[in-house]
């Protein structure tokens, strides 16, 4: 029996021993199982994701554009947004004919580069863009071509609605959506404006008021055969800036235009002799230092000669002249006269109170600086009292007017929106109050008799200074080549705003009375633009008989 018994024994292990391998081959094959599912599993995880970092490939098919915050005027219209466009690429290891794809893409897209395209395919990698801000037509052909190796990304790009409208405040952007100049590079430099949330930036700009502004700039320049314009509106006690233009301007939808240099922020970036606007300040500063009232008088019956030098009068009335008189017909001599009697330390330092000696600081970034005397001489400021001899943005001579009419309180222009309360207590006081009542009196009195006539605008009381400025020409100044400007506030009984016009060479035409002064081309463009954005701006007109009385006063002060 026991002889018998022993295979049936060894059976039996020899059966348990193989069905315990056969469990262990079946939790293997399972945990194989496993592991595979799992590896498949984060592989399709990995690629779900591969759209925000690279893939193990080398693979970098994300895009390098930022989004952006909308830009706003003043009252939520859209100035600048982004929207979401396609960008062409290839991963030359997936490009089968690297010839046959070059000749394909560039049949469609005609602006890409064969040769270089080639050179970068073959450069090996495995990300190489095309093109960006395809169209959508252009993105269906190349979907149609089927070539293998090519992809499309969406990629964020700006998109400026209103156009060329207000391009030198907006600003532009670059390529990869990063701000290149103007507000856009104002948001990249200061990432609090949008901490909190926003989905927009608002700026102080009034669409309205820049359409305005742009638009009679335009005709101007057409008008008068001008080879460049611009122009600013800000309010008197805010300091924001509701408007800027400065023609030819850019499209940023087209960011090339950018780079020409005829199309520079003249308001900003731009120096000039601006001429006889420049008496306000010497006016202001004889008055503001109780050395003159406006009783008091100068003799203007000769010219001034000083060593090779002559200054005269272009209205020369050969006479003595009262101090409005002095105003209205922009008489040099008089200026001269009184800068003398401030004395070379005094003037000086008057206009640098005025903020007129260093750069205008704004969003925009700072101003151009102004050319000033290395050596300031007793010529210098008899010359300078008249807008000769030294060179100021645009943006500053506005700026300093501020405190000429708002009651003696010099602000800060900013582009951004800041109430009235906040701008005149964040100022400082420069002037006397009584100074800037008197200023306004003159500038309404230069509308109502002097050179600035033609500036007025029925009802809104406007008040202002012409300029007229020969320009350096070969060393030496032209009067075949002029920049003429009229500075203006309105409404000048209780003023609000400041408006500054400046037309670059007009020439002498039958609107102008075949002349080419301010008074008969940058004054009446500047009393155009008051007449449309007074309305715009809630500034009400008076009545006929109102503005007569309110006329009457003034000119009966003098």
């Amino acid at each position: 029996m026991s002889d018998t018994a022993r295979p049936d024994a060894a059976t039996a292990r020899a059966e348990r021993a193989y069905l315990a391998r056969s469990r262990y081959r079946f939790r293997l094959a399972c945990l194989g199982f496993a592991l595979a599912f799992l590896m498949i599993g984060g592989r399709l995880v990995t690629l779900g994701f591969a759209g925000t970092g690279p893939s193990p490939g080398g693979l970098y098919d994300i895009s390098s554009t930022v989004h952006r915050p909308d830009i706003v005027d003043r009252t939520g219209r859209l100035l600048a947004t982004d929207i979401k466009g396609a960008t062409l690429y290839a991963d030359p290891a997936r490009v089968i004919d690297q010839d046959e794809l070059v000749e394909q893409v560039t049949s469609v897209l005609s602006d890409v580069n064969a040769k270089a395209l080639r050179a970068k395919l073959k450069a090996g990698g495995r990300f190489v863009r095309i093109k960006r801000e395809l169209t959508p037509k252009q993105q269906e052909e190349i979907h149609e071509l089927g070539l293998p190796g090519l992809a499309f990304i969406e990629e964020y790009r700006r998109v400026y609605p209103m156009g060329a409208t207000a391009s030198h405040v907006v600003g532009l952007v670059d390529v990869d959506n990063k701000g290149l100049a103007g507000i856009e590079k104002f948001i990249d430099d200061n990432p609090q404006l949008t901490m909190s949330g926003d989905e927009a930036v608002t700026i102080s700009l009034d669409l309205g008021v820049q359409h305005v502004l742009r638009e009679e700039l335009g005709r101007a320049v057409k008008t008068y055969r001008a080879k460049a314009a611009a122009g600013i509106v800000i309010d008197v006690h805010s300091g924001e800036v509701l408007a800027l233009a400065s023609l030819p301007d850019y499209d940023p939808n087209r960011r090339e235009q950018a780079l020409d240099k005829d199309r520079l922020n003249r308001i900003s970036s731009g120096v000039y002799e601006m001429g006889s606007v420049f008496k306000v300040f010497t006016v202001a500063g004889v008055l503001d230092s109780g050395l003159a009232s406006m009783r008091s008088s100068y003799d203007a019956s000769s010219p001034i000669h000083y060593a090779s030098f002559t200054i005269d009068d272009f209205h020369g009335q050969h006479r003595r002249l009262s101090v409005p008189e002095v105003f209205t017909y922009s008489s040099n001599i008089g200026a001269a006269k009184m800068a003398l009697q401030m004395g070379v330390d005094r003037h000086r330092a008057f206009l640098k109170k005025l903020g007129l000696m260093t750069r205008v600081p704004t969003e925009l970034g700072e101003s151009a600086a102004p050319i000033i005397p290395a050596h300031w001489q007793k010529l210098n400021t008899m010359t300078i009292a008249f807008g000769h001899g030294m060179s100021v943005t645009p943006l500053q001579l506005a700026a300093s007017t501020l405190p000429l009419v708002n009651g003696g309180i010099a602000v800060t222009p900013t582009f951004l929106p800041r109430s009235r309360e906040d701008g005149m207590s964040g100022g400082q006081r420069v002037l006397k109050r009584d100074t800037s009542t008197a200023m306004l009196k003159l500038m309404r009195l230069n509308v109502l008799k002097g050179t600035a006539k033609r500036a007025n605008a029925d009802g809104y009381r406007v008040g202002g200074k012409t300029g007229t400025a020969e320009k350096v020409v070969g060393g030496r100044y032209s009067t075949s080549a002029l920049l003429t400007s009229f500075l203006a506030a309105f409404p000048t009984d209780a003023p609000e705003y400041v408006v500054l016009v400046m037309l670059d060479e007009p020439q002498r035409v039958a609107e102008s009375s075949n002349q080419a002064t301010a008074g008969v081309n940058a004054a009446p463009t500047a009393g155009k633009i008051i007449e449309r954005i007074a309305p715009i701006l809630g500034v009400a007109p008076r009545l006929e008989d109102e503005q007569r009385k309110f006329d009457a006063k003034v000119l009966a002060s003098y």
